[in-house]
């Protein structure tokens, strides 16, 4: 793949310590199983709705799949090495469940699961503290065929999953995380349909939300249980900070209710037991319920240890149009995106590092949760240059901006407890095929070669400045 210069000059700044960051931060780096992993149909594995959305033409760019990715299945010893280089001292990692669990249901395969028994083993060899996430959106496609998420029947095989994960691996795995950004799972998955399984239906969408924090909290009591005191269970959300154009009351409904879609509609039921009532209400105007049983939201709000949260970006909200109206053709509020007239990454989506620091702090303010950044980071049209070493200064002044955001945000009164770079490497971006590379290291698709990038050096000499002013 070749890769389009960037569109402006690179500044590198140079590493420098983080202040007010405690000597317990945690420092890590993210990756997830099906945009690295490969290895699609061996020993045992079994399809995905990744692998299957995959095959649908016009759903990926260039028809392109996570059937080789990076290779970090054959890889995985020295990718472990290289993790361990960046100084960082905690990996977070998906679990394949259609490799541990072919067909989502019965006994794990003892070739999957013991990919990553070794996994954990090495890392630990190393130093790196394993962070687990059990779910990063490769459901089985034998559950998908079956009614996928927004069947109930999935929450529960999902509980059984997690379950007989943890009894090979939690002797040595005290971080759990059960989902990666469910609202990315029900909307993207069920409603838009830009990721898999690419249904398109609001219903179905919103069963799926339900059942996947269902199954959620059936995983937690389960890991509760198993692990006793010695775990730490979380979630992980993808969140930003959604705020109005203005003072209007158009603009403040709109961001209003894009906040309630994307973010109340997950951290309520998870940290007050109840779904945002102004939510609800917009869904039955539009003839869509969710579909909660009794117990169901006692079950979804199990305590929790720890948020995972997921930032890239922030937006603001009108809730007018042009023409002055606020509502559409359809009858439904006007919702404007209104940018911040900021520089933009590789995707499109503004950097607006000041975003980070309002979400923590609110996060604390509402919820009073402790948090962690477990995905931060920035795609940019990276070009190696002739000596081989890939100057991204873009992505370096990225990360140091929201770092320094998280440490705004410590300094508010949130209780941030970690940030993990995302990614580790250039890797399989969903519905962008290869085409987005957001990793500190580069990976050649053809020769599977990585070169740690500039910014992978800056992070790793930021690490560890960090770390030394820390400790006086």
């Amino acid at each position: 793949m070749t890769a389009t210069p960037p569109a402006t000059p690179q500044q590198l700044p140079g590493a420098r310590a983080v202040p007010g960051l405690p000597a317990d931060f945690r420092w890590g780096v993210a990756t997830s199983a099906y945009q690295i992993e490969g290895a699609a149909a061996v020993d045992g594995r079994t399809p995905s709705i990744w692998d299957t959305f995959c095959r649908v033409p016009g759903a990926v760019v260039r028809a392109e799949h996570g059937d080789t990715a990076c290779d970090h299945y054959h890889r995985m010893p020295e990718d472990v090495a290289m993790i361990a280089g960046l100084g960082v001292d905690t990996y977070r990692f998906s679990v394949a469940w259609p490799r541990v669990q072919p067909g989502g249901a019965g006994p794990l395969n003892p070739a999957g699961i013991g990919f990553y028994d070794r996994l954990v083993d090495r890392l630990l060899e190393h130093g790196v503290t394993p962070w687990l996430t059990l779910y990063h959106w490769d459901l089985p496609q034998e559950l998908e065929d079956a009614g996928g998420w927004p069947a109930r029947d999935t929450a529960h095989r999902f509980a059984d999953y997690a379950e007989a994960v943890h009894a090979v691996l939690g002797d040595r795995v005290r971080h759990w995380t059960t989902l990666n950004e469910p609202w990315c799972s029900s909307w993207l998955g069920y409603r838009t349909g830009v990721h898999a399984p690419g249904r398109q239906d609001l219903g179905d969408a919103m069963a799926a939300a339900h059942h996947l924090l269902l199954g959620h909290g059936l995983a937690t009591r389960r890991l509760r249980e198993a692990g006793g005191d010695d775990i730490e269970l979380g979630i992980t959300l993808n969140l930003g900070d959604h705020a109005p154009a203005d003072d209007s009351e158009a603009d403040r409904r709109a961001a209003r209710l894009a906040d309630g879609m994307g973010g109340r509609l997950y951290l309520d039921p998870l940290f007050r037991g109840h779904y945002p009532e102004d939510v609800v209400a917009d869904l039955a105007e539009q003839g869509v319920a969710l579909p909660v049983r009794d117990g169901d939201l006692a079950t979804i709000a199990a305590p929790l240890d720890v948020l995972g949260v997921n930032y890239y970006t922030s937006h603001r909200h009108s809730g007018t149009d042009e023409h002055g109206a606020t509502t559409g053709p359809d009858g439904r509020p006007v919702d404007i995106d209104v940018p911040y007239e900021r520089p933009r990454t590789a995707m499109g989506w503004e950097i607006v590092p000041e975003g980070l620091t309002r979400l923590l702090v609110r996060l604390e303010r509402e919820y009073g949760v402790p948090t962690v950044v477990t995905e931060n980071g920035a795609a940019f049209d990276d070009l190696p240059a002739a000596d081989g070493s890939v100057p991204d200064g873009d992505r370096v002044a990225y990360l140091d901006g929201h770092i320094r955001a998280v440490a705004d945000a410590r300094a508010q009164g949130a209780d941030v407890r970690g940030y993990f770079a995302w990614s580790l490497m250039d890797n399989f971006e969903w519905a962008f095929g290869y085409d987005k590379r957001f990793g500190i290291v580069h990976v050649d698709y053809d020769t599977q070669v990585r070169t740690v990038k500039a910014s992978g050096e800056w992070y790793r000499d930021t690490v560890r400045l960090s770390r030394e002013a820390a400790a006086g």
